[in-house]
């Protein structure tokens, strides 16, 4: 049975923001600018992990805010913020100050559940036992309403500050940022709930095998699943995430190196990890014409429109800017997709530092 080929509308990138641990402003700053290049190139989106207690971006949303600084056009997201370590009002406010400073270009996502390192720094985050606090999807409905922008107390409630007497709600509001939530989904139960409350899904190259050892399949479930249980009349989206190192720019050493990378991580694809039966799915890493053979033969992309291209770890500066720049001159574009901005034209595009 052939498979149908993917026709990708959107691409974007998802990077780790790593930074040496006795320098992290030279690392953010390679961060930032690698932001600006995705732009440059047409990139529709560009995200960033949220991480904590690594050589990471610890908070997304002030990460964000100065890419929202450096950029003009492209989709700034976050994959994802757990909502576990997160006051709801709080993160609200900052996630709508920084969509405020984009100019609406804010694309947030979350996961719920125990956060990573709960037992190292969860008794910091709330003062106390992190036990006894709700770390449930509750927690990310209540930011939700948040972001709906709803006075707070009754129709008589004001407050006053110095040339001003206005109602009380969350500032600033930016109307529109709600409708811009995404979850990371790699179980069923996570899913279906992303679905019922309206959120676009994120789901990449990790995900619960509770119906099949097949990746494929088990992802191919997930998406049918959160379709069911979307309005109909909500445009949600549905972004997909693979490991794409194409190396036809590389030289030889950092091809070899790639290779090296492939091969540590090859294993785990293998079978379901753990009690929790995950599965992984197979780096991409080789030519570009053998990467587009296999996206074009992935049954998965071509279910939807969104490409997330996932960027590995611990890769330097000059190697996360030619596997994106391949992806887009020699690989994306055998998949239907065409860049935001010619990049030619982008390349004289001067961006306010």
């Amino acid at each position: 049975m052939s498979v149908a080929e993917p026709r990708i509308s959107t691409l974007a990138f998802l990077t780790p923001g790593n930074y040496p641990d006795d320098d992290p402003a030279a690392g953010l700053e390679a961060t930032l600018e690698l932001f600006e290049y995705g732009e440059r190139l047409g990139f529709d989106g560009a995200w960033i992990r949220q991480r904590h207690l690594e050589h990471g971006v610890g908070s997304a949303s002030v990460f964000l805010a100065a890419a929202a600084q450096r950029t003009a056009r492209i989709e700034l997201g976050t994959a994802v913020i757990p909502i576990g370590y997160e006051s709801p009002f709080r993160l609200a406010e900052d996630l709508s100050m920084a969509d405020a400073l984009s100019k609406g270009r804010l694309q947030p996502g979350f996961s719920a559940g125990t956060p990573p390192h709960a037992e190292l720094m969860g008794h910091l985050v709330f003062d106390g036992d992190w036990r006894t606090y709700d770390l449930s999807y509750g927690r990310i409905e209540r930011l939700i309403e948040n972001l709906r922008g709803g006075y707070l107390g009754d129709e008589h409630a004001v407050i006053h500050s110095p040339g001003n007497t206005q109602r009380p709600r969350l500032q600033p509001y930016s109307p529109g940022l709600v409708d811009r939530i995404w979850y990371g989904g790699s179980s069923a139960r996570s899913v279906r709930w992303a679905g019922e409350t309206g959120l676009n899904l994120l789901t990449g190259n990790i995900v619960i095998g509770d119906r099949s050892d097949d990746f494929a399949t088990a992802q191919l479930g997930l998406i049918d699943d959160y379709r069911r249980r979307i309005a109909p009349a909500r445009p949600a989206r549905v972004a997909v995430g693979r490991v794409i190192v194409p190396f036809d720019s590389a030289d030889r050493t950092t091809r070899e190196r790639y290779r090296q990378y492939a091969a540590s991580r090859y294993e785990r694809t293998l079978a379901p990890q753990g009690e929790r039966r995950v599965l992984f799915a197979p780096d991409l890493v080789g030519t570009a014409e053998e990467i587009v053979e296999r996206l074009r033969a992935d049954p998965v992309l071509a279910q939807v429109s969104e490409l997330r291209l996932e960027l590995p770890y611990e890769f330097h500066r000059g190697e996360y800017e030619q596997i994106l720049h391949d992806t887009v001159e020699l690989i994306a574009p055998e998949l239907g997709w065409s860049p935001s901005a010619p990049a030619a034209a982008a390349e004289g595009v001067a961006v306010s530092a």
